[in-house]
């Protein structure tokens, strides 16, 4: 289960991120579970469900669209709360003490813990149509996706790291180049979180100036 600091953290975050894009981007309108329901049936093709053709599970691809996900989750919530990260936060944290494994949706209750890891996403991408989101779902969603909440950390840290990196050098503008030092950037940026602690306060800042000082060096 996520803790309260690595909430607060990603909360912390994705506001930056979104300000950094927009200053006004809690008023813009932005249909952040729209994205998130994209991303859900994304995340069902990378599963595989075509009955009529070999498919294989590509579980790395689906935990990638669960982080991103969660970006566009975050935000939405934020928003529910004018962006206030406490709030949020324990709104988040309410959620996930919660027993419940059932959701109702169209007057229908569905237990979490019957349903496949397609059923699951099918459910979460359709409640995002209505404009909901179920915290609980989508750590059910984690769990059948084979992440923990450290490896869900992580990786949201990371993507959001990496994306402020490519802000601050260009990436808006056109003249960011992923290549750089004979790899991409985000292999970089895998090397470089197998060697910090992300129990670590400031764990965010040290990936960033890691990948300062490789750029610089490149």
């Amino acid at each position: 289960m996520l803790n309260k600091t690595q909430i607060a953290i990603m909360l912390d975050l994705q506001n930056k991120m979104n300000t950094k894009v927009n200053p006004d981007w809690l008023n813009a309108g932005y249909a952040y579970l729209r994205a998130a329901m994209i991303e859900s049936v994304e995340a069902i093709e990378h599963h595989g469900w075509k009955w009529w053709k070999a498919q294989q599970l590509d579980l790395a691809q689906v935990q990638m669209e669960l982080v991103d996900i969660w970006h566009f989750a975050l935000s939405h919530i934020l928003i529910e709360h004018n962006g206030n990260i406490p709030n949020a936060s324990s709104q988040i944290e309410h959620a996930l003490t919660l027993t419940n494994t059932d959701v109702t949706f169209d007057g229908q209750s569905f237990d979490l813990t019957t349903q496949t890891l397609v059923e699951n996403l099918e459910l979460m991408a359709g409640l995002c149509v209505v404009k909901r989101f179920d915290v609980k779902l989508f750590t059910t969603i984690v769990e059948q996706a084979h992440m923990t909440s450290t490896s869900l950390f992580e990786q949201y840290v990371g993507k959001n790291v990496l994306n402020f990196f490519r802000q601050d050098h260009g990436y808006k503008e056109g003249t960011y180049i992923k290549m750089w030092g004979g790899r991409e950037d985000n292999e970089h940026l895998v090397d470089i979180m197998q060697t910090l602690d992300s129990s670590n306060q400031d764990y965010a800042n040290s990936l960033y100036q890691a990948l300062e000082e490789r750029y610089k060096r490149a």
